[in-house]
């Protein structure tokens, strides 16, 4: 039982806080300030000067490290007296900063070790949709121009199919039909992919068309195609070594979310809300 608990995310996250708390008293043999005084240590002026050498990669010479001290000092002043105001209270934008701060705090105490495989695969077998491989096809298309050819684009695609019908399957038909910025073979691509470049028309009456033969003409929006469809493979789920690092990343990602809310609801339950609403609203807050 106590070495379940020792393994327990969130017991983990409630030990950082009471180090965190310790550490801002002690660390650095420090005792917390009294209001009224400011003590600026050896080890914050190094960190002060460091800050500056990051920046302009060069150490900050004596004169400016006299500036950026009072500088410093400065800030803790008017923080200090801020604070004596309430002046953060009723700032949204400083309430939303310390919460982001405090998020990335219980975020990195609940992170833990990477997921197992068998993690990993259970999360796959319970989001199957999320990581499931669309149907692919592969083709090869020729274009005619409706434009430049007029009333007799679909005569000309039709006559084409019969031609390259009479010709085979591995008849080079790069000087046929007419120009297009467009390659003239597609391998493996998703109905999605082609419904991108060619338009979902085009799309749905690909997944129609017959293998290993020409089919035409098929619009699209630049004009009219002669297809020949190659293969087809159909959608499925992939084993988990094809999708590792997607599975590795949502999964991380899940647990991540349920373990910080897992510690909100417990930082949250040391606390007596009370909400207070008109009548007429009372029953729409939680």
């Amino acid at each position: 039982m106590i070495g379940r608990l020792l393994r327990e995310p969130l017991v983990h996250f409630l030990a950082l806080g009471a180090l965190i708390f310790l550490a801002s008293a002690f660390l650095g043999g420090r005792v917390p300030d009294r209001a009224d005084r400011i003590v600026v240590t050896a080890g914050d002026v190094a960190h002060i000067a460091d800050g500056f050498a990051r920046t302009w990669q060069r150490p900050p010479t004596p004169t400016e490290l006299t500036g950026l001290v009072d500088e410093y000092v400065r800030d803790e002043v008017y923080y200090r007296e801020a604070l004596t105001l309430g002046l953060e209270r009723d700032d949204t934008v400083v309430r939303r900063r310390l919460r982001q701060k405090m998020e990335f705090v219980v975020e990195d105490a609940v992170a833990g070790a990477p997921p197992s495989d068998a993690e990993l695969q259970a999360y796959l077998d319970a989001h199957p949709d999320a990581f499931r491989l669309e149907p692919a096809v592969s083709f090869r298309h020729v274009y005619l121009d409706r434009d430049r050819r007029g009333a007799r684009a679909a005569d000309d695609a039709r006559a084409l199919v019969a031609t390259l019908t009479r010709s085979g399957p591995d008849f080079d038909t790069s000087g046929l039909g007419d120009q297009i910025m467009l390659p003239s073979d597609f391998d493996h691509v998703s109905e999605r992919e082609v419904g991108k470049t060619f338009g979902d028309d085009f799309a749905h009456t690909l997944a129609t068309l017959p293998e290993s033969t020409w089919s035409g003409p098929i619009p699209s929006g630049y004009g009219l195609h002669v297809v020949f469809v190659r293969n087809r493979t159909a959608g499925r789920l992939p084993a988990l070594a094809e999708v590792s690092d997607a599975v590795v990343r949502e999964a991380t990602t899940a647990r991540r979310k349920a373990m910080v809310e897992k510690a909100y609801a417990a930082l949250r339950a040391r606390y007596d809300v009370v909400i207070t609403a008109p009548n007429a609203a009372a029953g729409a807050v939680p």
